[in-house]
């Protein structure tokens, strides 16, 4: 596939660009420090800002799928998704927040609960907004992927498991899973696409 990435540097996005590349796949890395760009077959670094509704359109044009994997408070959430919509790529993939994932058995997003982390509200309300805004598109084919909260660094085991919009818990310890695993999921789904318009998550 030829895919657009959005925010390629980061800490999704640098493992989420090495297993593209390791899987045969072209990557246009698109990203405000493209000097930081991992050097690998099929790489290609791209100067770009997700919120510039003028260029964006034209480097992400042509590709086979465009994901975006940035911080929401930084974004202008409309100007992306109409940059999106304006390139006519066929297949847009998101790499949400955490925060509006349910309490298994309920209906409360784990960011409305008492135990989620001060700090992390207000990242987490951004990245709702933009949620909310995504489900009511209907002309694009989107995904949008919540990691659990106790996303970060880890092995590369490709075990893990797969739910939808409740949180992944497991008795021997708390929700997580590792980047370099949460890299395995994003591009098993881009590779073998099952969710339409809808979120997923992904756990141990």
């Amino acid at each position: 596939m030829k895919v657009a990435l959005i925010g390629a540097t980061g800490d999704v996005g640098t493992p989420l660009t090495r297993e593209l590349s390791s899987r045969g796949h072209l990557v246009t890395a698109i990203t405000t420090h493209p000097k930081d760009v991992l050097d690998l077959p099929g790489v290609t670094a791209l100067a770009g800002n997700a919120n510039d509704r003028q260029t964006l359109p034209q480097q992400i044009a042509g590709h086979d799928v465009v994901i975006s994997s940035i911080q929401f408070l930084k974004t202008d959430h409309a100007a992306l998704i109409e940059s999106v919509k304006a390139s006519g790529v066929p297949r847009y993939f998101v790499n949400g927040g955490c925060g509006t994932l349910l309490v298994p058995g309920t209906t409360t997003r784990i960011m409305d609960t008492p135990e989620f982390p001060a700090p992390a509200a207000a990242p987490a309300e951004a990245a709702a907004r933009f949620f909310d805004r995504i489900q009511q598109e209907t002309e694009l084919n989107w995904t949008f992927l919540s990691p659990p909260p106790g996303i970060g660094p880890g092995e590369r085991t490709g075990v893990f498991r797969l739910g939808r919009d409740e949180l992944l818990t497991r008795s021997d310890g708390p929700p997580a899973i590792s980047y370099d695993d949460y890299a395995i999921a994003i591009v098993d789904e881009l590779e073998n696409p099952s969710v339409a318009r809808e979120r997923f998550t992904v756990g141990y």
